[in-house]
């Protein structure tokens, strides 16, 4: 079993799963990140997270079931909308019914070897800041929720992700309607 950004049984670096949000979008969070996000700990791109760590050892079934579930799908909406205080940072809520159907099917599926915080209820987010104190967070929340629009926009597939503790690195690419990159 994984332990958390930890390696599995057998050494093998987890996996994170995240949702790939359409090109406008992803500019859009990642430039939110960039502003707010401590630039030494911003080694990543703005991010939906699904699962936060996957056994690496199991990446076969894992690809395979993501292949099977997204070549049946269509890209959906998401809606970002509104902000949430997480105490050290703020995350940009997001709506989107069809991709929490989607976590609770792939959960299903992995159940037996979810870590404790995958297993927590789907509450869909990208997160523009965080580890920063709770009144810097509070100055940004703030800044930000004066200014913030709510707005729609597309999922267009699910991106699988090697965490090896610094920047992640490019495991997989599952476009809903398509075929696996």
């Amino acid at each position: 079993m994984n332990n958390f950004y930890g390696s599995d049984d057998k050494g093998l670096a987890p996996l994170i799963l995240t949702a790939s949000l359409e090109p406008e979008a992803q500019e859009y969070f990642d430039r939110l990140r960039k502003a707010y996000f401590p630039p030494a700990r911003n080694m990543i791109p703005a991010h939906l997270t699904l699962f936060h760590a996957l056994p690496g050892a199991q990446q076969a079934e894992i690809e395979e079931e993501l292949a099977e579930r997204c070549w049946q799908a269509e890209p959906f909406e998401a809606h970002a909308s509104g902000l949430r205080f997480t105490g050290n940072g703020v995350a940009v809520v997001v709506e989107a019914p069809a991709l929490v159907g989607l976590h609770t099917g792939i959960a299903m599926s992995w159940r037996e070897v979810l870590i404790p915080q995958d297993r927590q209820r789907f509450n869909p987010h990208v997160t523009v800041q965080n580890k920063v104190t709770p009144a810097h967070a509070r100055q940004t929340f703030d800044a930000l929720q004066a200014v913030f629009e709510p707005f729609h926009f597309e999922i267009e597939g699910l991106d699988l992700w090697h965490y090896r503790g610094g920047p992640w690195e490019a495991a997989g690419r599952f476009p809903f309607g398509g075929v696996p990159e």
